[in-house]
């Protein structure tokens, strides 16, 4: 796929105008704090996953409206002294799956969390293991429509509400530094991670490639590609539908997160992805911090002639480096 956004020089300078609603802070505000009126721990259960320098947890954990989420908790065996945690969010369509899939971050020596993405993980993967009980709303059948139509039933808020529940579960199990925690995310998981900054404010650190959930409106101009390809089909169908579509839309717009956030950040970026479309990880980066009455450490890092698989590997070096300089690295 050739280069299809703006230019770099314009990407740099990228500062897009977006739709925020007035009540988005009292939105969130409301939905957490609901959200947030009982202990986040449900079940921590050791489970036996073959690897040896490896210790991994099955934890259950409350989520939005009190819904158990699952995810993967593991640590470095042997190891006493609390760590970091890295707290890791799943790309679109895919589940927690097996625990031994992803081991950087504990191979690193950090504690990590990997949470599941409820009502998906049958897109790819090895499946996932949390139900979403209010996916009954008006929408189409993939996440990214569940509930378009008004804020309150959006797949999304669920989601992100999970992701900052992530947090304080991680918080709250035995052998963690609450200090130093740090979200990260590809895709979806990326723009997940992305919220869980600008809804955390002492948030350590962000880990963000390719996000999804940036600059949506100028996304659904530019690409068809799932998951923006899902909303474009459902209004093509809804016709007269976008005027509610694109104020639902609007309270998980990750540029308005991106403002609010706080943690150091560490962006990276494909400029030929064609499924999130860099002028939305450039508009979160550019504007990242603005109302957080701070000046957060940030960088991105650009990859002329990749897509949405943006540095992988690469990227992953460059975090790894990067993350270690800003919380300390883990077990020794």
């Amino acid at each position: 796929m050739p280069a299809f956004d703006l230019p770099l020089p314009e990407l740099e300078r990228h500062r897009p105008d977006v739709e925020e609603p007035a009540d988005f802070d009292a939105f969130w505000l409301s939905t957490l704090k609901e959200a947030g009126q009982a202990d986040p721990l449900v079940s921590v259960r050791p489970v036996e996953t073959g690897l040896r320098l490896t210790q991994t947890w099955d934890v259950t954990f409350r989520g939005f409206a009190g819904d158990p989420v699952r995810a993967w908790f593991s640590r470095p065996a042997g190891v006493g002294e609390p760590l970091p945690a890295v707290v890791e969010f799943a790309g679109y369509g895919r589940g927690r799956g097996l625990p031994h899939e992803r081991l950087t971050w504990v191979n690193a020596g950090y504690a990590h969390l990997l949470m599941d993405n409820r009502g998906q993980g049958d897109q790819y993967g090895c499946g996932g293991d949390t139900p979403d009980p209010h996916a009954a709303a008006p929408g189409g059948p993939g996440p990214a429509v569940r509930g378009l139509l008004t804020p309150e039933d959006y797949h999304y808020r669920r989601l992100i509400t999970d992701a900052v529940r992530a947090v304080s579960a991680v918080r709250a199990l035995p052998g963690v530094d609450a200090g130093r925690t740090v979200a990260a995310g590809n895709s979806q998981g990326g723009g997940v991670a992305l919220a869980v900054a600008g809804l955390v404010p002492d948030l350590a650190a962000l880990l963000v490639t390719a996000p999804l959930l940036c600059g949506i409106r100028r996304a659904l101009d530019l690409t068809d590609a799932g998951p923006y390809g899902e909303i474009a089909a459902y209004l093509s169908v809804h016709r007269g539908a976008e005027r509610e579509a694109y104020r639902t839309l609007s309270y998980v717009e990750g540029i308005s997160f991106a403002r609010r956030a706080s943690a150091a950040a560490h962006f990276g970026v494909g400029l030929r992805d064609t499924v999130c479309p860099p002028s939305g990880a450039y508009g979160a980066f550019n504007v990242y911090g603005e109302l957080a009455g701070a000046d957060p450490v940030k960088e991105i890092h650009a990859y002329p002639f990749n897509g949405h698989e943006g540095g992988d590997a690469v990227q992953v070096r460059r975090q790894l480096g990067w993350v270690a300089g800003v919380v300390g690295g883990g077990a020794s």
